[in-house]
């Protein structure tokens, strides 16, 4: 991407101005995107973006300057912008020498490069038709295809020097179905960290009946009751819940800032015995997955809580030098735009003992929720809403029938202290988290899990 010897004249110039800490991040990503409308196919979008950002630090105040330029010009520049913010009038630090980091392996098999883009066409061809085939009710489907390539280069002045590539693939199929009960919608949108060999692993075919299967079901759906209920979450259903109502309150910043619910929690008990939550960057094929995090920190698994009491919290590595703490793989950006903070990755509450079947047979009455849409959270309270996109009644310990328009309503720490069955399955829900206004692609996971005294806001009478 550039020339390690320039890399190491940039943060040599930027230490001369009197930075303690210094750093370059270069980023090259491609992208590709083809959708598709009620059969025919509307656009084919490809772009690239290339670029820099450069961060000095000079004592407690950080300088940012970001350039398209990668010339060695170019970049000592945008140094001297971001020196120029930063400076306090020290002496500066003399920049470390660069030892490169071996990224965690992850394979791309079939890179996305050398694919046609007929081939592309012919996946969502192929999604319409079994979605349209699934009955006369289906009115409408949209589908889109996207791909993505990122190389990062990443050096700083403690001797820092990483690069890594990622590629991830993407299917969306939105499906409209129409009856008595008006317009449903149901979507499938599996996401995966690989190449081409994603299609070995997802069958456009399936997504697409799975799409149409969930419209059709909320045609038939009833409004749901409303009040505290016992609420079993399928496997992969609750990721996002636990994501946003449980992840972002173990990012070191959030703790920092007092705006988390688990500040000064460490080594306490904060849920349920057997709940144990990691975060893993390096978790195979995951949306979040990558080689390194976007400080050149070799990603790997994090245990935030084990067996119900809380180990530690994710580290960039301002926030882990500042506090004297390894850095954790959780430094990550939206794009050499900005500048990096503390974000998940592949956010895993991992599986227990518990037969899924017999958690829902002995789940006298309640609600089985099979899906969850989006939702708030507030970080430093930990209470929240959730929309359940679909869900059913549990009655005698089977599951019946489908409700619609319902919300779960509690609270992140109060959910994990009320969890009292785990299974032994487990699935996982890709999305983009969005943070201080950057997006990144990450992965939250769990098994089956039965939690008590839920609040469920339904419009039943």
């Amino acid at each position: 991407m550039i020339e390690h010897d320039v890399v190491g004249r940039v943060l040599a110039q930027a230490t001369k101005e009197g930075a303690d800490f210094a750093e370059v991040f270069v980023e090259d990503r491609r992208s590709n995107t083809t959708s598709l409308d009620d059969g025919r196919i509307e656009e084919f979008v490809t772009g690239r973006e290339r670029g820099a950002g450069i961060r000095v630090q000079s004592g407690d105040t950080t300088g940012f300057a970001h350039t398209t330029d990668l010339s060695e010009a170019g970049l000592v520049e945008a140094a001297h912008r971001a020196a120029a913010a930063a400076r306090t009038g020290g002496a500066g630090v003399a920049a470390a020498p660069l030892t490169e980091v071996e990224p965690v392996a992850h394979r791309i098999e079939v890179p996305v490069s050398g694919i046609a883009k007929a081939d592309k066409v012919d996946k969502l061809l192929a999604a319409d038709d079994a979605a349209r085939s699934a009955g006369d009710a289906v009115k409408q489907v949209s589908a889109w295809y996207a791909d993505g390539t990122r190389r990062i280069l990443v050096a700083n002045t403690e001797g820092v020097l990483a690069e890594d590539a990622t590629s991830r693939v993407r299917m969306f199929v939105n499906v409209t179905a129409v009856g008595d009960t008006g317009m449903q919608t149901g979507y499938e949108a599996p996401a995966y960290t690989m190449g081409w060999e994603y299609f070995d692993r997802v069958d456009p075919a399936a997504v697409a009946r799975e799409a149409a299967r969930k419209a059709l079901v909320l045609l038939d759906a009833e409004p749901a009751p409303a009040g505290k209920w016992t609420v079993v979450l399928a496997k992969g259903a609750g990721g996002v819940l636990f994501h946003e109502a449980c992840g972002h309150g173990l990012e070191a910043d959030l703790v920092n800032r007092d705006a988390s619910v688990f500040k000064d929690r460490v080594g306490t008990r904060v849920a349920a015995p057997g709940v144990t939550l990691v975060d893993d960057g390096a978790f195979e094929s995951g949306w979040g997955t990558a080689g390194v995090d976007d400080e050149g920190t070799p990603t790997r698994r994090n245990v935030l809580i084990e067996d119900g009491y809380l180990v530690d919290y994710m580290w960039d590595s301002k926030r882990a030098r500042k506090e004297g703490r390894a850095v954790s793989g959780n430094g990550r950006r939206e794009t050499y735009r900005d500048l990096p903070m503390v974000r998940m990755t592949n956010t895993l509450l991992l599986p227990g003992p518990e037969d899924p079947d017999e958690i829902v047979a002995q789940t006298e009455a309640g609600i089985y929720v099979a899906s969850l849409s989006g939702g708030q959270v507030n970080t430093a309270t930990g209470d929240f809403v959730f929309g359940m996109s679909e869900a059913y009644m549990i009655e005698d310990g089977r599951i019946t029938r489908p409700i619609r328009s319902a919300n779960l309503i509690g609270n992140g720490p109060e959910v994990l202290a009320n969890i009292d069955a785990i299974g032994n399955d487990f699935d996982t829900w890709p999305g983009t988290c969005g943070k201080d206004g950057q997006g990144v692609p990450v992965t939250a996971g769990q098994p089956t899990l039965r939690v008590t005294g839920v609040t469920v806001g339904g419009t039943a009478r």
